[in-house]
Parts: C-alpha cells; sequence; structure tokens
C-alpha cells in the first residue's frame, strides 16, 4: 500500500478548503491528492509524466467525479497544462519530488538497484533517452561527471573506471549487474545501499530533473494567489538546494545584512513569498518507523505575499 510522505504535514500547511482549486504537481499514486480532496470540497488538478499514472487516476476520477482532473505531461509545464483547462491561478500546489514509490516498486521499469529488470529509469516511458543509453555509450569522464554532480558520489571516478573496464566485455544490461559495480568499491556495513548515490545520479541525470524543478518553481511564482501556498517535499540535497536558494532569493532572506559583507540593496525589488517553516520539516520517528522511505525527506513551506 502507497503511503504518503509527511501526509499530515502537507494536510496542516496547505489547509484544504472548500470551494477552493489545488494543484497535485507530482500525482504518482495519488496519496496527496486523495487526502486534499477528502479534506474539503474543493478541486485538485494532477500533473504526472508517468503514463501508469493515469490508470490511478482514473479511480481517482470515478470516485471524486468533477473534483478531479489529471494533466499528463512535465510539472515543468504546469502553467501550459492548467491553461488547457482554462485555470490561471491556483490556491495551492505540492510538489513530492523525486522517483515514486509506485516506480520503485515496478522492478520492470528499472529504477530499483536490487532488480534484475533492464537499467531504464525514465519517467517517462516516452523518452529517448535512458540509464542503459548513458551507462553503455557514455565516455568515462561523462560517466564521472554526471555521478559526482548529480549523486555527490566520493568515488564517481573510479565507478566511471569499473564501468569502462565491464562494458569492454559486455554491456552493462540489469540493474542489479550496475549496482554490484559500485558495491564492489565499498567494503564494510553501511546504512544505505552503496549503489544509491550513483543510481540517484543516474536517474537525475536521464530524466533532467533539476532543471524540471528550477522551471516549475519559477511558473509557480505566476499561478499562485496572493495568500496561496507552495509546498515543496524533496528527499535529496540538491533537490532541497534547489527549492531553499528559490525561496530565499523570492523572500529577500537572501541579502545579507552581516557589517563584513557588502549589502547590495534593490530598491525595486518586492517579495513574491513569505516562509512559513524556518528550517525544513522532517518526517517524525514514528513515521520513519512504519515508512522507511520518508527518512530522508524533508518539506519547505511559503506563502504567496505579492
Amino acid at each position: 500500500m502507497h503511503i504518503p510522505v509527511l501526509i499530515d504535514e502537507v494536510i496542516k500547511y496547505l489547509d484544504p478548503r472548500d470551494n477552493e482549486t489545488y494543484v497535485d504537481a507530482t500525482f504518482g499514486a495519488g496519496g496527496y491528492s486523495r487526502a486534499i480532496l477528502s479534506r474539503a470540497k474543493c478541486k485538485v488538478y494532477a500533473i504526472d509524466r508517468d503514463k501508469n499514472a493515469k490508470k490511478i487516476a482514473d479511480k481517482l476520477k470515478e470516485e471524486f467525479k468533477e473534483r478531479f482532473d489529471f494533466l499528463p505531461g512535465n510539472f515543468s509545464d504546469i502553467k501550459k497544462l492548467l491553461k488547457s483547462v482554462d485555470v490561471s491561478e491556483v490556491d495551492g500546489i505540492v510538489f513530492d519530488l523525486g522517483v515514486s514509490s509506485m516506480q520503485l516498486d515496478q522492478k520492470e521499469r528499472g529504477f530499483s538497484f536490487d532488480s534484475d529488470a533492464k537499467l531504464d529509469m525514465r519517467m517517462n516511458q516516452d523518452s529517448d533517452l535512458s540509464a542503459f543509453e548513458v551507462v553503455n555509450n557514455f565516455s568515462q569522464e561523462d560517466l564521472a561527471s554526471i555521478i559526482k554532480e548529480f549523486g555527490e558520489e566520493p568515488k564517481a571516478k573510479l565507478i566511471a573506471r569499473k564501468i569502462i573496464d565491464r562494458r569492454k566485455t559486455h554491456k552493462i544490461t540489469s540493474c542489479g549487474e550496475f549496482a554490484d559495480i559500485v558495491r564492489s568499491l565499498y567494503h564494510g556495513y553501511s546504512k544505505t545501499d552503496p549503489a544509491t548515490r550513483t543510481f540517484q545520479a543516474i536517474r537525475i541525470y536521464v530524466n533532467k530533473e533539476l532543471d524540471e524543478i528550477s522551471l516549475a518553481l519559477k511558473e509557480c511564482k505566476e499561478l499562485l494567489k496572493i495568500d496561496a501556498r507552495l509546498l515543496v517535499v524533496s528527499f535529496h540535497s540538491l533537490e532541497d538546494s534547489l527549492v531553499k536558494e528559490f525561496l530565499k532569493k523570492e523572500s529577500g532572506s537572501h541579502v545579507s545584512f552581516s557589517r563584513y559583507e557588502p549589502v547590495f540593496e534593490d530598491k525595486n525589488f518586492t517579495p513574491t513569498f513569505k516562509i512559513l517553516t524556518k528550517s525544513a520539516i522532517k518526517p517524525s520517528e514514528n513515521e520513519i518507523k512504519f515508512n522507511n522511505r520518508s527518512r530522508s525527506s524533508r518539506m519547505r513551506v511559503a506563502i504567496k505575499i505579492n
């Protein structure tokens, strides 16, 4: 059963109300959409680029009728997708970034390192580039750069060299074999699988995830009404840093007031958001106990003020 991460906190800060309109920008298995629709007599538009999400969305549509609509596509196109249904502003938007539990659990999708399925990792099954092409065709230098930049993997160069050595004898086809290549460079106990960072890096690169996030956040500025709320749940530092810096800039809290640093005051700057969470909200020990996948999650919340 799908367990939405930080669901109680999401509902608390989004505070769904009757007759308002919300966007679940990362529908996945529909946990947030269902919770929002169950909380108030509101309207929810859900977005996802994964074809398989539509099957779940169709069931939700049967249950909530005209209060729910699914818009297939990338969340970086959120403004265009909403415009296609004559929506120009909304009362709240929530993002749950990264790979979904549904994608991880479907072993044939090639996301999971404990699977013998073919390397894939495409969130949109129609995309041309998959993890298989990256791992088997990219140069050692490019692989090392991707694994270092998007996975923050300290052994990126060694992993890239090991991949190239393996490719001399045969193509690296399965998730399991790829994971074992990375694991072979690590010894001893680790809380997380040593392949985690490398898989994350390849997945982020294949799906252009950081570019997607940056584009989507900019579009949210125009879509949110005054007093509307933006909630973003992320799972690793690269995602969270993007969100944190965006909100700091848009709220004006990026300006330094230290006497040791020059302050460049922009008299024309008007804050767009007010940050509601002083620091990122993290799951409780109880949630982590019952949903281990929530352990690295964190949520940031802001309200549109201008």
